[in-house]
């Protein structure tokens, strides 16, 4: 008899899976915010603006595709000492980010710490330095991340590896791991705030308050396009100029003149549909957590998985408050990152599995 959906149950009422369940499991998350960080945009810009970085050492390297381009690797630890380390931890950033990320800077730093070894991929394109193809990444590029995944293995082929995405780079190790159920090379993932449903997100983020995010991120979606048009010629991939670059003003009509075309997809709507994580969760082999709040500034509530959108493998945990890839507590001159702890905490259940 199915379950019924945790959408329309309080979150602490869940049942929690067995391996005889056919759903996923939707909990309440510990989390709990600070007095003065309730507020989703406390929450989402402070730990990017106001928060000092965590020290860590990144040693870069160029990886070649198998198409002839390439991506930027970031790693930080003592590769060196790679094969009596805790583990490697794969991260894959959001969008427009990189290893300069406040999130991705300091969780690599925290994992340094914690005895592992980490690798950032930066998507193609970022990081600072466009790549030679007029293609660039999206939501559901994944064929990259795993040529990457088993390039890790043929190198390290006895170390343990698990892998954590954020926002976009979250929604995209959600769909490869569904589209890869028989996938052995990661132990375990973690998701941070991702996406979900891609079209319901781009209609949230052009909202209200949130269009302050999605002027931010467009803004620099647009100058590394015009600035990449310079060298590159685009009129086979895309009937656009400078100035028709420069009009667009949403992440859907971007998606809908630069993304879709130049990544082979018909439409806007068509790259949501195919890409969004929602449609793959429920193939997931690998035990996956996924880390979310209900005020996520950059998406409504309207994007949320039910259990049935969850194989038994994925744990969604759930917090009312904690922003978009936020999730801090501590006091305003000393915050602490939950998040950190909480990934510590599900890795190290893991590898001692």
């Amino acid at each position: 008899m199915p379950q019924p959906s945790s959408r329309h149950l309080p979150l602490d009422t869940v049942n929690t899976t067995s391996e005889n369940t056919l759903f996923g499991q939707i909990v309440q998350s510990t989390f709990i915010p600070p007095w003065w960080a309730k507020n989703r945009h406390i929450q989402t810009i402070w730990p990017r603006f106001f928060q000092r970085r965590l020290r860590v050492h990144w040693h870069k390297e160029r990886l070649i595709l198998p198409d002839g381009d390439f991506v930027n690797l970031a790693w930080a630890g003592d590769r060196d000492s790679i094969a009596t380390s805790r583990g490697l931890v794969v991260i894959f950033h959001g969008l427009e980010g990189s290893n300069k990320s406040h999130y991705a800077n300091d969780m690599a730093a925290n994992l340094v710490q914690q005895g592992y070894v980490a690798v950032l991929m930066h998507f193609r394109g970022c990081g600072g330095e466009h790549n030679t193809l007029p293609r660039a990444y999206h939501s559901g590029e994944t064929e990259d991340a795993w040529f990457l995944l088993n390039w890790l293995t043929e190198l390290y082929p006895n170390v343990a590896k698990v892998a954590m995405g954020f926002s976009l780079g979250a929604n995209m190790l959600l769909k490869l791991l569904g589209e890869r159920p028989e996938q052995s090379i990661l132990r375990a993932g973690i998701a941070i705030s991702p996406p979900f449903k891609l079209a319901e997100c781009s209609l949230s983020i052009n909202q209200g308050v949130s269009r302050m995010y999605q002027s931010y991120l467009l803004k620099s979606m647009v100058n590394n396009l015009v600035d990449k048009m310079r060298t590159i010629d685009y009129s086979d991939h895309l009937e656009i100029d400078d100035a028709k670059a420069r009009s667009l003003k949403s992440f859907k009509e971007f998606d809908q003149h630069v993304t879709a075309p130049l990544h082979g997809f018909d439409s806007a709507d068509d790259y949501y549909t195919q890409c969004s994580a929602i449609n793959f969760m429920k193939t997931i082999a690998t035990p996956t957590l996924i880390i979310h709040a209900k005020d996520d500034p950059f998406m409504s509530e309207s994007v949320l998985p039910s259990e049935q959108d969850l194989s038994p493998h994925v744990r969604l945990e759930l917090s009312d408050k904690g922003g978009h890839v936020g999730f801090m507590q501590g006091t305003p001159w000393r915050p602490v990152i939950w998040m950190q702890k909480r990934v510590n905490q599900y890795f190290q259940e893991i590898l001692r599995e």
